[in-house]
């Protein structure tokens, strides 16, 4: 089937297409990483989306792993990124060498210039590393000495953070928060994955025992296809009204940025085709709202204090505003 590029809304024969795709990819990824098919939902959704993912998780779930066995399932090159308080913004980002020869300054490719970049620990680094790591996410490409270089399509950052080691790290700034498309975890396999996970214990790196089900091509085509989704105004003013009550929510200082609100729609958009419509419906927002909108909520402190969440206070907004009701074929 053809997937060029289109102006027109999906097709039914599109989606259905994009959602055989989205769960070869799906599957391919989750022999990796064991029992966490929704996870491995949410980051191909990430990356379908044009996003970048926030890990906040333990050690030793399986971090590394997902992000190995998503660059083998695209048939992409991927790469590791450990952040330390010692790490430069070019140690990330690349530098320009200067070639006594030919009298001119070569440019020297950082790791961020993989389509699948993991950035273990982001919170260790300073700052000013921090801020060349996200200018990428946001901007796509590198500008080193007045000259811009691209990154490459697809691009995904997945970041991680360890949410028990606070010693020596510097916290992400709300502002860079904000530039994640979404915040999850992995979390601890349960008993019946465990158990297979330690039958296979002899298979040590099952990412790269993984082949490539699509290419690169492919889930450009994949994301721009996912941009072509029907949301009905109903579901625009849905996801206006949430984000609006996010921020005269009690106990909420900052709500939801318009910056969040169209990370909803594009995630809600990927979402829909996923799952063979080529319409997004209310359940879809709902389903998606906490990984996406979550992380972006800054609490007053005293809220804190007394144990209130970002997820609690997302949830009572959503209690609180109706869904709009769909007629037949979401529109």
């Amino acid at each position: 089937m053809t997937t060029a590029a289109t102006t027109e809304v999906m097709t039914q024969e599109q989606a259905a297409w994009f959602a055989e795709t989205f769960n070869r990819i799906v599957g391919n990824v989750a022999h990796a990483v064991l029992g966490k098919e929704n996870v491995v939902r949410l980051v191909v959704t990430t990356l379908l989306s044009g996003g970048h993912l926030l890990l906040e998780d333990y050690p030793g779930t399986g971090k590394t792993q997902l992000a190995r066995a998503l660059g083998q399932t695209l048939q992409a090159t991927s790469s590791r990124i450990q952040f330390t308080p010692d790490l430069l913004p070019s140690d990330v980002t690349g530098v320009s060498i200067f070639d006594p020869k030919a009298q001119t300054f070569e440019f020297h490719e950082g790791p961020i210039f993989a389509n699948v970049v993991l950035a273990d620990e982001i919170n260790r680094a300073s700052p000013k590393t921090q801020s060349a790591l996200l200018e990428v996410m946001e901007e796509g490409r590198v500008t080193v000495d007045g000259a811009p270089h691209g990154v490459g399509k697809p691009f995904i950052v997945l970041a991680t953070q360890n949410p028990i080691e606070q010693a020596g790290t510097y916290r992400l700034p709300e502002a860079q928060l904000d530039r994640f498309l979404m915040k999850t975890s992995i979390g601890y396999p349960d008993q019946a994955a465990t158990v297979q996970i330690l039958h296979g214990s002899a298979q040590r790196d099952r990412a790269g025992a993984l082949e490539p089900v699509i290419t690169g091509q492919a889930v450009s085509d994949m994301v721009t296809l996912a941009d072509s989704v029907h949301v009905d105004p109903a579901v625009l003013e849905y996801v206006s009204t949430i984000v609006g009550e996010t921020r005269r929510a009690p106990g909420v200082l900052v709500g939801v940025s318009v910056r969040g609100a169209l990370g909803l729609i594009r995630a809600a958009k990927t979402w829909a085709a996923a799952h063979g419509r080529n319409y997004v419906v209310p359940d879809d927002i709902k389903g998606l709202a906490e990984p996406v909108l979550a992380h972006r909520f800054v609490l007053e402190a005293e809220a804190e204090f007394e144990g209130a969440s970002a997820a609690d206070a997302l949830a009572s907004v959503l209690s609180d505003v109706a869904p709009p009701t769909m007629r037949s074929g979401g529109r």
